[in-house]
């Protein structure tokens, strides 16, 4: 099958789809649906409703969109803006194949999505992150749908 032919929503379409939201402890099972959000300004919420996401270039697990099953997390971002500029914004993510990568140096750290996963999961308290909150980094951003805004 053509990879852009893949109907990453096909679940939604289902009688009676409710989106799981699971607690941010256990790891996202592979294919589910999952209510997310990402932490953002105002501005760039407002670039996103209107294009889209857009990877961004690098980060701790490489390239993608940083998201987390985790409303604390996301609300602490982006952490250099005022306060009164931010906007959380809440989402359904497929996540495709999950890789969960728990600890600094993991050898597919940021090559996970090389290897054939869609997501990166790293789990809370696992030390990736100074915050010990749940981080996921999608690689491709079709897998993700805004489907709400909150001011944190």
């Amino acid at each position: 099958m053509d990879y852009y032919m893949v109907n990453f929503w096909a679940e939604e379409d289902e009688p009676g789809f409710n989106p799981p939201c699971l607690e941010s402890f256990g790891c996202p099972v592979e294919g589910k649906i999952y209510v997310m959000y990402h932490g953002t300004s105002v501005a760039s919420a407002q670039a996103i409703c209107k294009s889209g996401f857009r990877q961004s270039k690098d980060g701790m697990l490489g390239p993608g969109v940083y998201v987390s099953r985790d409303l604390q997390k996301a609300s602490r971002y982006p952490l250099d803006i005022d306060p009164s500029q931010k906007i959380v914004l809440k989402l359904r993510v497929n996540v495709g194949k999950v890789k969960k990568i728990d600890y600094q140096g993991h050898p597919l750290q940021k090559t996970w999505h090389s290897q054939g996963y869609d997501t990166a999961w790293c789990p809370p308290n696992s030390g990736m992150v100074e915050s010990n909150l749940e981080e996921d980094c999608v690689w491709d951003p079709k897998r993700i749908k805004v489907i709400d805004a909150i001011r944190p």
